[in-house]
């Protein structure tokens, strides 16, 4: 190139479409129809490699369009239908294996490709009829996936992409026996794609196992929450917690708000006291919910039929709700990395967002792990209007000394 040529900035560099990146005409066409023009810094970066059939593995900041990024190439390198699956993605959960058959189905809408969705919590038959018709590609959680192997209503021997998805989160569920037995019923000769937030001893072993001289993508480091996103900690006494949640709750102008506990019993009970609220109706989700339930709780939440959906990390991980304007966390994770995945659901694709966290003096050892981890420090706030118990948090922010007991009180052995 002449030096002349050259462009000065960045910003003289013509910006990259989805045209650019060598997609299928089909593809281009379901994107166009929903106005997708510019793609994400992952899917840039990924989607050349992976149309060559390149193996990779991959870690990105939440919200940053991952699920696309192999979605778009996996259905514009198909061709014709055959029986057996050619394509397995491997979820950790029913809600993530959930969204990705949405996208599919969204993006492949004019390609022939027909794709199945496989997870527990519902009965076999419609799952049975679907493969038995045939399917190019399989969405599954590992232990129905490994069900319907067992029953030899699927077999991996025509499989020739495999994907992992949440690595780590798998890790975490206990998924890795089941996940190494899935591997050796796949094909040797395939390509291969692991996504990971984080990467323990255990993931970068599995990694090596599974992967051929991978191309490696990090977008966004993996740790720092996008700058889009206010954080607010509130220190306060463990026996005003739901106190202070509804405080909160009448301060903010919300219209989507996600809270998240550690425990399925809390979820339960703290969406039973906010539908006595004027704040109700709440949804609730976590894993001891029937699967109508979940879908219920999910769609109306997405839908807007209810504005407060209380969760446990199922929802942590993934799942594409768009324009949650805040996220609470009643109970600070015990682990710094799931405070990135949490407050993920909120500043997403460059919007604006708030993430609160209500922190009693229990959690201050979580609470100093997750200013490590994302090397940020965050301030305590107080507010103003509410009428405090005294804690030790406290000394920093001047409050005084008061004992009294509250409506939210809950003992720490009911979560």
């Amino acid at each position: 190139m002449d030096k002349e040529n050259i462009p000065e900035t960045a910003d003289e560099v013509a910006p990259i479409s989805f045209k650019d990146l060598g997609l299928d005409d089909t593809i281009l066409r379901a994107l166009d129809e929903k106005g997708y023009e510019k793609p994400t810094p992952i899917q840039v970066e990924a989607i050349p490699y992976l149309l060559s059939g390149r193996d990779l593995i991959g870690g990105s900041q939440t919200g940053t369009g991952k699920t696309a990024a192999f979605a778009l190439p996996i259905l514009s390198n198909m061709d014709g239908n055959q029986h057996d699956p050619r394509v397995l993605i491997v979820e950790p959960t029913r809600e993530l294996a959930q969204q990705v058959i949405e996208q599919l189905e969204l993006y492949g809408k004019h390609r022939p490709a027909k794709s199945v969705l496989l997870h527990g919590g519902v009965g076999y038959g419609k799952q049975k009829d679907a493969l038995k018709s045939g399917v190019d590609i399989v969405v599954a959680t590992p232990g129905r996936l490994l069900d319907h192997i067992s029953q030899k209503t699927l077999t991996l021997k025509n499989v020739k992409v495999l994907i992992l998805d949440e690595a780590d989160r798998m890790l975490d569920m206990g998924f890795m026996p089941d996940v190494r037995r899935i591997l050796k019923l796949c094909p040797k000769k395939r390509q291969s794609l692991l996504f990971s937030a984080t990467i323990p001893p255990e993931i970068e072993r599995l990694s090596q196992s599974m992967l051929r001289d991978p191309v490696q993508i990090k977008i966004g480091g993996g740790r720092k929450p996008a700058e889009t996103i206010q954080h607010n900690i509130y220190p306060v006494d463990d026996r005003q917690k739901f106190d202070l949640l509804v405080a909160l709750l009448e301060k903010l102008d919300y219209h989507s708000v996600l809270i998240f506990t550690r425990t399925k019993v809390g979820a339960d009970t703290i969406s039973r006291w906010l539908d006595e609220t004027n704040h109700g109706p709440v949804g609730v989700l976590h894993s001891d919910r029937k699967q109508k339930e979940r879908d219920k709780s999910m769609a109306d939440f997405k839908s807007g039929k209810i504005e407060i959906l209380v969760a446990t990390d199922i929802v942590a991980r993934g799942i594409d709700i768009s324009g949650v304007s805040h996220v609470i966390n009643y109970d600070i994770p015990l682990h710094p990395e799931d405070y990135v995945h949490r407050i993920g659901r909120t500043g997403r694709a460059e919007r604006s967002g708030d993430a609160v966290t209500l922190l009693t003096a229990g959690e201050m050892q979580y609470f100093r792990a997750i200013e490590r981890f994302i090397e940020q420090e965050i301030p305590l706030q107080k507010l103003e209007s509410f009428d405090y118990n005294w804690s030790p948090l406290f000394a920093k922010l001047g409050q005084p000394k008061k004992k009294k007991r509250n409506r939210g009180y809950v003992p720490q052995s009911h979560y």
